[in-house]
């Protein structure tokens, strides 16, 4: 049986192109593995820790870099992992199953491109009201509540993402607004909860 391949994509944050790489399961996991652009700059680096992979992400969505430790299980094997910008909430980085890279990067893509030659408030006004309509018709029907004991919310409408408020504690959830990855996600939700503040 041939060695699984996994594949590492990203956008790079100082030329705006998508970085694509692809590694050995067995070359991830022998030593710390980085992937330049092209452009020389934006390195990401994936490197071993015992159970875990510690990572460094240049980011296409806010231009820092960002570091995150996953399972190297989940890194290795199956679908694979998505790392988010924790400012934005926008997926940035994909690291695994070689096809459903190929196919977020091409998302991530469209997405960076939009936001750049755009200069609509929205990375795509299209999705942001598709996700707006959709998120009016959970809150007609009830469906959003918070674990504090709420019921129903405020909107806070960002460039790629649509913030639900609880009115009661406060407590926030980020619905992702970008790509049709994040309405689809959305369309397959009937209800919502919102982390109370505690």
């Amino acid at each position: 049986m041939s060695e699984e391949t996994r594949a590492i994509g990203y956008i790079c944050p100082d030329c705006g192109k998508p970085v694509y790489a692809e590694r050995t399961a067995f070359a991830l996991s022998a030593a710390a593995v980085g992937v330049v652009c092209a452009c020389g700059h934006g390195e990401l680096t994936a490197e071993p820790a015992g159970d875990t992979y510690r990572i460094t992400v240049p980011c296409g969505v806010c231009g820092g870099d960002h570091r995150a430790e996953v399972p190297a299980k989940k890194l290795l094997r199956g679908g694979g992992v998505a790392l988010a910008c924790p400012q934005t909430r926008q997926l940035c980085c994909y690291i695994g199953d070689v096809y459903r890279v190929e196919a977020a990067l091409r998302d991530l893509e469209i997405a960076a491109e939009k936001k750049k030659d755009n200069e609509d408030p929205f990375v795509d006004s299209v999705i942001m009201y598709e996700v707006l309509s959709e998120l009016k018709e959970i809150t007609a029907r009830d469906g959003v509540s918070c674990v504090c004991g709420g019921r129903g919310c405020s909107m806070e409408v960002s460039g790629a993402a649509v913030d639900l408020i609880c009115p009661d504690c406060g407590g926030r959830l980020r619905v992702p607004a970008a790509t049709s990855e994040d309405l689809d996600r959305l369309c397959c939700q009937y209800t919502l909860t919102i982390r109370g503040r505690g």
